[in-house]
């Protein structure tokens, strides 16, 4: 089983912090050719630093919500890698709702955000995969994979629309996996429980008791590295994981096996 992803393409969303700049950079290190995708260009630049000639690196910087920016990014990879082989979506907002509020905006923002995003740009770029992997019979052509919360599971009322979000996103992952898998193109998902992120950095920063109350309702008792999750994203993008597909893998460390945790996921 080969757990290598050197030589592939990858997009990753949500390149500029957190866990989605930890999974950009690890593919970077395993050998891939990775385009750091994100709104903040300021943190794309200085997180990505000057492009050599010949880097495997490359970054876009724009609103993935408008389709002009999808079709550019896609354009940009292509001019410069050649092929896309992996689309990892990370880009995800978290927010609180208040689920009794009929002006709450809560829930139109973060399905736009945690769910339509990552929809219109898998559409566009399996499209591409499909194109590329004509005359490759019998080979995967692409490997995309969502990144959730284990909230999608679980009723948190605060937190209503990013449960809401990611119980969509998880079966739109289901969704487009069997529509996908005639062509080769696998659709999975990775379930995190608590990360250090930089939204839960931010939120301990501001209610530091809030990490023992976490690390209590994880079996493991601890947080997780944000690159213990790109790990098991790479898992997913590489050969290793070629007959996996609409599968969600839960990285959590044991959380979602207890009946109750009064802390939610970030």
């Amino acid at each position: 089983m080969s757990l290598s992803i050197s030589g592939k393409t990858a997009i990753v969303t949500g390149a500029a912090n957190g866990v989605g700049l930890a999974i950009a950079r690890h593919f970077a290190d395993k050998g891939a050719n990775v385009m750091f995708a994100d709104m903040d260009e300021e943190g794309l630049a200085r997180e990505v630093g000057e492009v050599k000639e010949g880097s495997n690196v490359r970054y876009f910087a724009g609103d993935l919500r408008e389709k002009l920016t999808i079709a550019n990014l896609l354009s940009a990879t292509i001019d410069a890698f050649d092929r896309i082989d992996v689309l990892v979506n990370a880009s995800r907002q978290v927010m609180r709702s208040e689920p009794l509020d009929p002006d709450d905006d809560a829930m139109e923002i973060l399905l736009q955000q945690n769910l339509m995003t990552s929809l219109r740009l898998s559409q566009v770029v399996a499209k591409r995969m499909i194109k590329q992997a004509k005359g490759s019979e019998g080979r995967a052509s692409g490997s995309i994979i969502n990144l959730s919360t284990i909230l999608a599971c679980r009723a948190h009322p605060e937190l209503m629309a990013l449960s809401v979000s990611n119980a969509a996103l998880e079966q739109m992952t289901r969704s487009l996996a069997v529509a996908l898998a005639g062509n080769g193109v696998r659709v999975n998902a990775v379930a995190m429980g608590s990360v250090m992120s930089a939204s839960l950095k931010e939120h301990l920063r501001e209610n530091p008791k809030f990490r023992s109350v976490i690390e209590h309702g994880t079996p493991l008792g601890r947080i997780a590295s944000p690159t213990e999750l790109a790990e098991a994203v790479q898992f997913l993008a590489s050969d290793g994981a070629g007959f996996m597909t609409g599968q969600i893998l839960t990285v959590d460390g044991g959380r979602s096996l207890l009946d109750a945790v009064s802390a939610p996921a970030h």
